[in-house]
């Protein structure tokens, strides 16, 4: 199938065009800026080249994981969001349903779930995420936008009956936390990996299982994570001693991450449950924590992306 990728230079997007050519389909990228997968600088907001692309093109179906993140908050102003996650997703919907494309596949965030209170860990037990979790009240204009791109694409739906899948992905950048430093990036992650991440590659095989199966599925939304060991019945001891839940299920956890100098979160007052994907498309992460600890106790190489340095390419030169 010939697919639109937008985000083509974005780090999601430099896994996800070689994994659709080696399925067999041909990926079209967009990007705000020139990459080795993008065949068009461009930006989804501008609703007439959105039209021209799929005019010349006649793309099959949409893979929209191009958009303003959370990080871009400090270096964009709200409108910015506005323009490109929401018109520009309403501008590749209308052009989807215009020119008869048969799937539609959005990346949203996990980001939009998580309210102030949320945040802040104060509940007595860990809040358990899943896809009707709920009442949603995102926290800043990303989750605001992103949830309402979501909702275009739902409404899409319901009116042109046009196949959509959103997933709302869990942590998979490969650069330092911008809010929290308590510990290096290589620990904050593989800790991660037991309730909010997963890895690039993960990423990218969720979105050509929502592509393959969008037809089948009509709408759905789903939350994409690292399998998490736990179980809603964990959530009280998880907030209160998460290492002894966490040696209950990995007994040699601590000695592993004693021997790196890392350190186990002492409480997790959140956990994603990606459960529903599984379920109904089939797919699941193959990086868990389960991995992490096997490449510490064996000796290789982590099996997540850690780049401190990285800069995405849509920043690259800016002051």
């Amino acid at each position: 199938m010939r697919i639109l990728l937008t985000g083509s230079s974005g780090w999601l997007g430099r896994f996800l065009a070689p994994l659709l050519l080696r399925a067999g389909h041909e990926p079209f990228g967009l990007d705000v800026a020139p990459g080795p997968h993008t065949q068009r600088v461009g930006n989804v907001a501008d609703a007439a080249l959105v039209r021209q692309l799929f005019a010349q093109h006649r793309f099959d179906g949409v893979i929209h994981a191009g958009a303003l993140h959370k990080p871009d908050i400090a270096r964009y102003p709200r409108q910015a969001f506005v323009d490109v996650n929401v018109t520009g997703t309403l501008n590749l919907l209308e052009a989807a349903v215009a020119h008869g494309a048969s799937r539609f596949v959005f990346t949203s965030t996990t980001s939009l779930m998580i309210t102030e209170e949320i945040r802040a860990e104060t509940a007595p037990a860990a809040v358990w995420l899943d896809e009707s979790s709920g009442p949603l009240r995102p926290r800043n204009i990303y989750g605001v936008t992103k949830r309402a791109a979501e909702e275009l694409a739902r409404l899409f739906h319901a009116e042109h009956g046009l196949p959509v899948v959103v997933l709302r992905t869990a942590r998979f950048f490969p650069e330092e936390d911008d809010t929290h430093r308590a510990l290096s990036g290589e620990n904050m992650k593989a800790n991660e990996f037991l309730h909010r991440r997963l890895t690039v590659e993960d990423c990218a095989r969720a979105h050509l299982a929502a592509l393959d199966q969008a037809p089948a599925i009509g709408f759905g939304l789903y939350l994409v994570s690292a399998p998490t060991p736990f179980a809603r019945a964990d959530a009280a001891r998880l907030k209160a001693d998460a290492p002894a839940v966490i040696a209950a299920h990995f007994p040699d956890a601590a000695a592993l991450y004693a021997a790196r100098g890392w350190t186990l979160p002492a409480t997790i007052g959140r956990v994603y449950d990606a459960a529903a994907i599984e379920r109904d498309l089939g797919f699941r992460c193959r990086t868990d924590f389960a991995a992490v600890l096997a490449a510490l106790r064996e000796g290789r190489p982590l099996p997540f992306e850690h780049d401190p340095a990285y800069t995405s390419p849509k920043d690259e030169g800016r002051s």
